[in-house]
């Protein structure tokens, strides 16, 4: 009984160290300009067995389960943050290449892996259909702060966070071709439209039920409100999932529709979901770390094919498929160059590479090792110079505006009174104006100014300047009023 107890806490000892290492690598991956994606893995590299052999870990299930398990809550956090003005824009390029543009990519990947790897036809596709997405975490970590246009963007966001689906689907019927005498083509093709179709509608459903949830249930703490918030992503991709249907979708569509929705408590969902978000990535990282052995990926073969794999991956397939993708739609050629250097592979296809060994696929050690040497690859290589790229191409812009935020106060939560926390541009309509000539709701009230670290009390002859952060009591009432009023930029209104 002292045996086991001892092992427990020394289990919590060596947890409290990975999250402390790791939470400190995402200091020097800023500095590094490295991804901080890929400092985890190196994490979880260096505990494993392959490493300092501290921990052991080869567990294909369990990395599987806590791979996706990450993935819905880093989905979660980038749909909520998402804005649908901005989105709906470019919808119809951002699906078409999460459509067509993932089945491209993997067609090209697939078709030169035949001969690089020396595998059949069925496992080259498998491979192609693995790394042919984007992945949501790695765009979202890597994009988060940058000042990238807002049309490429918010193309990047909805691609990657609906181009999920497809590679589930490519990749799983793959495995199903290998693994199973006989498969029926167009009942593969239903289901794929089935998969997509139902994984929309659930996200859509579970979305509004969700947001009506968080503003009409009066639960006692505020803090109950980001895990009913995370109850629902769960739930819609369990329901999802259950009815077969594309559960990494839905859980995008549900975080959209709530994230865009007037929220109660937004502020306390939001700040808990990043920090969840952090979390998860962490987690997920480290885990597909410590799951991989540096002994067989670090080889010469290994490490050659993936090269070439690479580089065909970033220079050949993905740019194509991005050209063929957008021929209809208006995208600048420096765009297209940014969208195609943007096309990061991230946890997603090591969590698909996992799955060939649950199902028992000949290759499937050969494949895992490949892929995880190509996203490596990619983090190392693309994600820290897409921020370099974007400006030497001149697709980088000032903000125009920046967020408001909502903050919940406890001790009158239930007057539904918030305060809205908003940071001035040079460019919004209320520099230089004077409190008295603003012309806010009776029930909104700016009772403080935080300007250059100093916090000034406001009266009628206070100006607001460029640089200024605004505290406003507002009632919930005229909360998208005041809103409205704060971003307004050169007679236009920031979404």
């Amino acid at each position: 009984m002292i045996q086991e107890v001892l092992q427990s806490n020394q289990n919590i000892f060596l947890i409290a160290l990975l999250l402390v290492s790791s939470v400190l690598v995402t200091k020097f991956s800023s500095r590094l300009g490295v991804p901080s994606l890929v400092l985890f893995i190196i994490v979880g590299m260096v505990v494993g067995s392959d490493g300092l052999s501290i921990i052991y870990f080869n567990n294909a299930e369990l990395a599987q389960l806590i791979g996706v398990m990450s993935l819905v809550i880093i989905l979660f956090e980038g749909g909520m943050q998402t804005k649908w003005g901005a989105m709906r824009k470019v919808l119809a390029p951002s699906i078409t290449l999460a459509t067509l543009g993932v089945l491209l990519t993997s067609s090209m990947v697939a078709l030169l892996a035949k001969f690089i790897l020396d595998v059949s036809w069925l496992e080259a596709f498998l491979v192609g259909s693995i790394v042919g997405s984007t992945d949501a975490a790695a765009v979202f970590a890597v994009l988060k702060g940058k000042n990238i246009r807002n049309k490429l963007g918010a193309t990047l966001e909805a691609e990657s966070g609906t181009n999920d689906p497809m590679a589930v689907f490519l990749t799983i019927t793959f495995i199903q071709l290998l693994t199973e005498d006989s498969s029926s083509i167009l009942g593969t093709i239903m289901l794929f439209f089935w998969q997509m179709g139902a994984g929309a509608v659930v996200g859509l459903l579970l979305g509004y039920i969700s947001s009506f949830s968080l503003n009409r249930i009066n639960l006692d703490s505020s803090g109950l409100y980001p895990l009913f918030a995370i109850a629902f992503a769960l739930l819609s991709y369990s329901i999802s999932s259950l009815v077969q249907a594309s559960g990494l979708l839905a859980v995008y569509i549900t975080a959209v529709v709530i994230g865009n929705s007037e929220l109660a408590y937004r502020y306390s969902i939001l700040r808990f979901n990043e920090g969840f978000g952090w979390m998860a990535q962490i987690l997920m990282f480290v885990i597909l770390g410590l799951f991989v052995f540096p002994s067989e990926v670090f080889t010469a073969d290994i490490m050659w094919k993936g090269i070439l794999i690479s580089l065909i991956l970033m220079f050949l397939a993905r740019p194509i498929a991005v050209y063929i993708s957008l021929v209809f739609f208006r995208y600048t050629n420096k765009e297209k160059v940014l969208l195609s250097w943007s096309g990061l592979r991230g946890a997603v296809p090591i969590v698909l590479s996992i799955f060939p060994m649950l199902a028992g696929v000949e290759n499937s050690q050969l494949i895992f090792n490949i892929v995880f040497f190509i996203v490596l690859t990619s983090a190392l290589i693309q994600g820290s110079t897409i921020t370099w790229l974007a400006e030497k191409l001149s697709l980088v812009s000032d903000k125009l505006s920046n967020p408001i935020h909502s903050l919940e106060l406890i001790s009158i939560g239930k007057a539904n009174v918030e305060i809205i926390e908003f940071d001035v541009s040079v460019n919004n309509l209320i520099v230089g104006e004077k409190l008295e000539d603003i012309d806010l709701p009776d029930k909104a009230l700016i009772n403080a100014i935080i300007r250059d670290g100093d916090i000034i009390t406001p009266y009628g002859q206070t100006a607001i300047q460029a640089g200024d952060t605004l505290y406003v009591t507002v009632s919930r009432r005229v909360k998208k009023q005041v809103q409205e009023l704060l971003k307004e930029v050169k007679g236009e209104v920031i979404e």
